[in-house]
């Protein structure tokens, strides 16, 4: 799954996804239910995290959806709307996942090598509350993992190559065995994994001391 990430390099997001700036600040703790920035429409936007579906009866469905499966996105009812009309990125730098080592569990951080800006392929939808308000937002797909992650955790979030995001993002492009083509592990050899301390547990921590790795000289 895919339960925490991290934007920090926000003063990139323009130039790489070639959108409009907005008003935005670090995040290096994002956790489900939060606002995060997501490409969508053509623009770059603010979505609630945890997908809402649009017939829903009320938001507390976005805490079970902040995650759809790849295998079976196109199957499960709360996504095959969305997979055929509301595709989108959501923009990251990093993301955390948790070892399992015994009853312990160590945190890490996986990045790419160039540490670079990249976009998690999801999904997005629209849902208006009995009262009219307005709630857009969006679940994170993730896929089996690399050899990388595969010694972490056994899933991992889809990242979309930059010529895979330009097809994710075509609205015009339906053919659900194409897009379920795209939604596969990001390539080991580009990726790195770094532990974290534990201080990231807690989604109240948030802020430059959740990135530093355990071992110093990582960098």
């Amino acid at each position: 799954m895919c339960g925490r990430f991290t934007f920090v390099d926000i003063e990139d997001i323009r130039e790489r996804f070639e959108t409009e700036p907005i008003e935005l600040k670090p995040n290096y703790n994002v956790a489900p239910a939060q606002n995060v920035p997501v490409i969508h429409n053509h623009q770059l936007s603010m979505l609630r995290w945890g997908l809402i579906l649009f017939w829903a009866k009320d938001p507390s469905i976005g805490h079970k959806l902040i995650n759809a499966r790849a295998e079976t996105v196109d199957e499960k009812p709360s996504f095959k709307h969305s997979l055929q009309r509301k595709r989108c990125l959501v923009v990251a730098d990093g993301f955390y996942e948790w070892k399992k080592e015994g009853r312990a569990k160590r945190p890490y951080r996986i990045i790419l090598k160039n540490k670079e800006l990249f976009g998690f392929a999801g999904l997005w939808d629209t849902w208006k509350s009995p009262e009219g308000d307005i709630v857009n937002s969006c679940t994170i797909i993730t896929t089996t993992p690399n050899e990388l992650m595969a010694g972490i955790h056994d899933r991992m979030p889809v990242i979309l190559s930059r010529d895979s995001e330009r097809a994710w993002l075509n609205q015009s492009i339906v053919d659900t065995g194409f897009l379920k083509s795209l939604l596969v592990p990001y390539p080991t050899d580009l990726m790195i994994a770094y532990e974290v301390s534990t201080f990231v547990n807690s989604v109240k921590n948030n802020g430059p001391e959740c990135l530093v790795p355990v071992r110093s000289g990582l960098f």
